[in-house]
């Protein structure tokens, strides 16, 4: 696993996400998994990395809130959640939105919302910037297992011939909270 700047290797990270091809990076806390969302064969093959099943559902990670759009159907956002949505962005709040039509089952799962966040972190900006929309974003660990915190960690649970964007983590201790955007409900705490 060669470690890749995305200033330098600009056009091979494109590459790769666009032949489907899956990407690790870090993240604010932990490193991530990432791939195109709307390349059905792209997110099997990140779920068959994890060993994870297609109905749990994945998290779009993006620079903007523009970028998310076409996976969200906006008008369905209740206007009192809306300021603390968006004033939680950038930052390590994932929301979960109600999905439009055009969101991929692949991505959203059995559920009807979508898993959507805005990050601060660099690399996840640049990158989401670089490809011109959102990726999928998960952590880089087998299923129940602990996800990766070093390049040594993610070496241990796959392969070295995957590609990695270089770069350090956040320092945030935990992965983000997961918050649902019509109750306010937090899900996962950070």
């Amino acid at each position: 696993m060669k470690s890749l700047s995305i200033i330098e290797n600009s056009v091979r990270i494109i590459q790769t996400l666009q032949k489907g091809d899956l990407i690790a990076y870090p993240t604010e806390a932990v490193y991530g998994l990432g791939c195109d969302p709307d390349n059905e064969d792209a997110v099997h093959k990140l779920l068959s990395l994890k060993k994870r099943p297609v109905d749990k559902g994945l998290i779009l990670v993006a620079k903007t809130y523009s970028q998310l759009s076409p996976y969200i159907d906006d008008k369905k956002i209740p206007l009192h959640m809306r300021t603390e949505i968006f004033s939680s962005w950038p930052g390590s709040v994932t929301w979960l939105l109600p999905a439009s039509k055009q969101s991929p089952k692949w991505v959203t799962g059995d559920s009807d919302l979508i898993a959507v966040r805005v990050s601060r972190h660099i690399v996840v900006s640049q990158l989401c910037e670089l490809f011109g929309k959102p990726l999928i974003s998960t952590s880089a660990n087998v299923t129940g297992t602990k996800p990766a915190i070093n390049v040594q960690q993610l070496y241990l649970q796959f392969d070295k011939t995957l590609l990695l964007v270089d770069g350090a983590l956040g320092g945030a201790n935990k992965p983000s909270q997961i918050r649902h955007g019509v109750t306010g409900q937090t899900i996962r705490d950070n």
